[in-house]
């Protein structure tokens, strides 16, 4: 009863772009009751551009662009490649600069002519000026609110200038999220942006409750807080910086086009980027188990009569065979039926 249905299950997952990696975790899935999806590259596109360059007074737009696409030359975060390709296009050239430090969940330094030079966020920016002046203030909230990433960039401790992308959210990433709380499942958006640029994306895509300013190290914490307040958690993400919280959520869900070390952390991978798969998995997980106890029901009952009936004689030997084959034969045939699966 119970294998039969979950093979069908995995099955139909594949079909549709869904590659789940036991009938364990299909049996999981149905307890879901939260999804933590990360920002960057889940819910959005990952592939940031650059969208504004604010040098201040006395310094050239070339100039704050060649530093920071300097420091972050060599970088692997989609924020560091925006930076790049906006570099590549004006044919600016790189600066010689020498021992860089990535800092994490904040920025990058390095030092040139022996002066220490740095890009990153607030939080980086406060290690070098005891506040940020005004101005610099009012533009990064002014960014934030546009649900864009800025950043400044500086030497020792002075600022040079403000640099700001921002990412496209996925076109269904608002109906995946509609259709998970459709479903009675609680949706939260994990990111490590500042809190009023995540919650201007999460605003595009219908997502309450927001989890900013979150370090690459804190992510798995994070779920395992939940998990504490009773939650059973999925995660659904596709960096290096994820697959610790893959790996602690009850179910991590991985995206097709994200690294190989989150794919390897999930239980489910999403075979295409549609992050609307993430419902079907959901849904799918409930349709198998709920065939399992229908399968589970009738057998029972089968049981119950024929079993009795067949003790006392009063069943040809034959017939109860042909009885019990017909027995498997139904529950088979029952678990079939899941391969009209549709998801809502």
């Amino acid at each position: 009863a119970t294998p039969a249905a979950l093979m069908v299950g995995v099955g139909k997952g594949a079909e549709q772009g869904i590659l789940i990696r036991s009938g364990e975790v299909l049996e999981r899935a149905e307890k879901l009751t939260t999804v933590v999806f990360d920002k960057t590259g889940t819910l959005t596109l990952g592939k940031p551009v650059l969208t504004d360059l604010l040098p201040l007074a006395g310094v050239l737009e070339s100039e704050v662009l060649q530093l920071a696409g300097s420091l972050e030359h060599g970088s692997e975060h989609p924020l560091a490649a925006a930076i790049a390709e906006a570099v590549a296009a004006r044919h600016l050239e790189l600066l010689p600069l020498e021992q860089f430090e990535a800092q994490v969940g904040e920025g990058i330094t390095s030092k040139e002519g022996g002066d220490v030079v740095w890009f990153g966020n607030r939080s980086l920016a406060s290690r070098f000026l005891p506040r940020l002046p005004e101005p610099v203030e009012g533009q990064l909230a002014g960014l934030e609110a546009q649900g864009k990433t800025a950043m400044v960039l500086g030497r020792a401790d002075q600022i040079l200038g403000v640099i700001a992308v921002a990412d496209t959210v996925r076109p269904e990433a608002e109906q995946a999220v509609a259709l998970l709380r459709r479903r009675g499942v609680r949706v939260i958006m994990l990111s490590g942006d500042n809190r009023t640029t995540a919650e201007a994306i999460a605003a595009q895509v219908g997502i309450a409750e927001v989890i900013a300013e979150v370090r690459p190290a804190d992510k798995a914490g994070t779920i395992k807080s939940l998990q504490l307040d009773g939650q059973n958690v999925a995660m659904v993400g596709d960096g290096v910086n994820d697959a610790p919280a893959l790996a602690t959520a009850n179910i991590g869900i991985a995206i097709g086009s994200g690294s190989d070390v989150a794919k390897e952390a999930g239980d489910i991978i999403l075979m295409g980027n549609d992050v609307r798969l993430v419902v079907t998995a959901i849904g799918l997980s409930r349709a198998t188990m709920r065939k399992i106890r229908q399968n589970l029901f009738w057998a029972f009952i089968y049981n119950g009569i024929g079993i009795p009936i067949a003790a006392f004689g009063w069943l040809n030997p034959m017939i109860a065979g042909a009885a019990m084959a017909l027995s498997s034969l139904s529950v088979i045939v029952n678990s079939s039926l899941l391969r009209r699966y549709r998801a809502a």
